[in-house]
């Protein structure tokens, strides 16, 4: 390969300052397989959710009935995802993937095979759902406890923006891909697709190295010198010890809560797509997109996140401009206006997230890594729900303009007194990372 030329690399500088950083896929090819894989199994997830959803539907009419479809998935994601952490912290993490992996595309593989023989049974489908939920729920803490062990610690922000516009392209892709599906295949078709993606996840998974967690982890994270732990006991409760004692890592949970909690409009938006906009559920869809779409233009002009030593300040900003957002969004008759609104949300949730998981997985020794991805899956999978309550709640009370230009309001009124309590965070750097 020919070198760069000297009036090349400005250019090339240019594009890292503003695009995602690539790096990680050029350097690890561990880490390539590990993205790939996690790339087709969230498509194939999307894909999967919606079809399921449009079945209960199909069977029983009632939309309550397609609601508790997201409850039999919360549950055990909530129950099983502190544990699921546990286990990322005692066995081979990539021994886990490949349980968790294998049983999602069981599942797939079951729901496709009940499609082909007719068998069409909504309990058989929340069972499957829930099933599901704990498959992901061991999955996904050894999945992101890997990624320190794959790529040095200088890559893991650009490898959190490139898993965040795996996820979103996922939320984006997937569902369109399995309306489309089910619409001219049919729902065996969408599952039979899905079980196949779980097959190309399970290649790469595979394919990685044996990862058992190291023992004696320093205390700025990923430490090459540790030694595996083998099979010894990774109790719950000693991961929520450890996030108890580092107020650093306490508060990009803290910090995220009150984004979650305080401005979460989701629940709001079938309403407001009526009685502000005139619209009808394809409003409510461009509602819902907005802040994916938004999500995803922040992954991929994650670059200018380099330059950024103080996360935890990043953090506080990127948190009081969701709620800021959101404000502005409770505020605006204009339904192009409060689609941009929305997108400026998202784009400021994923700077927020990366930064997140680039400070837990630093500033955390690799022993007690999956324990805290537990923790941060059930504050994901728990928060929003409970901000979908708090603002269905105010809105009746008072109205969806109270509920969310004042919970965006409030938002941002809760990270500036926590930046006051939170000095340590605001001066966390990311060249010298203390948890």
């Amino acid at each position: 390969m020919s070198a760069v030329q000297p009036s090349q690399k400005p250019r090339e500088e240019e594009k890292r300052r503003i695009f995602a950083d690539l790096t990680p896929l050029r350097t690890s090819a561990d880490y390539r397989r590990l993205w790939f894989g996690n790339t087709v199994s969230w498509v194939g997830q999307g894909m999967t959710a919606l079809a399921i959803s449009l079945q209960v539907y199909d069977i029983t009419g009632s939309a309550f009935s397609v609601g508790l479809v997201g409850l039999c998935s919360l549950v055990p994601l909530v129950v099983f995802g502190l544990y699921g952490g546990a286990i990322a912290d005692t066995v081979d993490r990539r021994a886990l993937g490949l349980v968790g992996a294998t049983g999602s595309a069981v599942l797939s593989a079951g729901l496709a095979a009940a499609a082909f023989a007719g068998f069409h049974r909504v309990w058989f489908l929340y069972a499957i759902v829930a099933l599901q939920a704990v498959c992901n729920a061991l999955n996904s803490p050894a999945r992101s406890a890997m990624i320190p062990r794959l790529i040095p610690p200088e890559q893991l922000r650009a490898a959190n923006a490139l898993n965040s516009m795996v996820m979103t392209f996922g939320t984006l892709v997937g569902p369109s891909l399995g309306g489309v599906i089910v619409g001219f295949a049919g729902y065996q078709t969408a599952y039979t697709i899905d079980a196949v993606a779980f097959s190309a996840s399970l290649y790469a998974m595979w394919r990685l190295p044996s990862m058992p967690p190291e023992r004696g982890g320093t205390e700025g994270g990923s430490s090459a010198q540790g030694k595996p732990r083998g099979r010894e006991r990774a109790p719950v409760l000693d991961g929520l010890r450890f996030l108890g004692t580092r107020p650093n890592l306490r508060a990009t949970f803290v910090s995220d809560l009150f984004a979650m909690i305080l401005a979460q409009p989701k629940a709001l938006f079938p309403a407001v797509a009526a009685l502000w906009f005139g619209g009808d559920a394809r409003t409510t869809g461009l509602l819902v997109a907005a802040p994916a779409f938004g999500a995803l233009l922040g992954g991929v002009v994650s670059g200018w996140q380099g330059r950024i030593r103080h996360h935890g300040q990043a953090i506080l900003i990127a948190v009081a401009a969701w709620g800021l957002a959101i404000a502005a969004f409770g505020l605006s008759r204009n339904l192009w206006i409060g689609l941009l609104c929305l997108a400026a949300a998202g784009f400021a949730d994923t700077s927020s997230m990366i930064f997140r998981n680039t400070m837990m997985q630093v500033a955390a020794p690799d022993e007690v890594r999956g324990r805290l991805q537990g923790v941060f899956i059930v504050v994901v999978a728990g928060g929003p729900r409970l901000g979908d309550f708090v603002a269905g709640s105010v809105a009746d009370l008072t109205s969806p303009v109270v509920a969310i230009t004042g919970g965006g309001l409030l938002c941002v009124l809760a990270v500036g007194v926590f930046a006051l309590y939170a000095r340590g965070f605001r001066r966390y750097d990311a060249l010298d990372p203390t948890p």
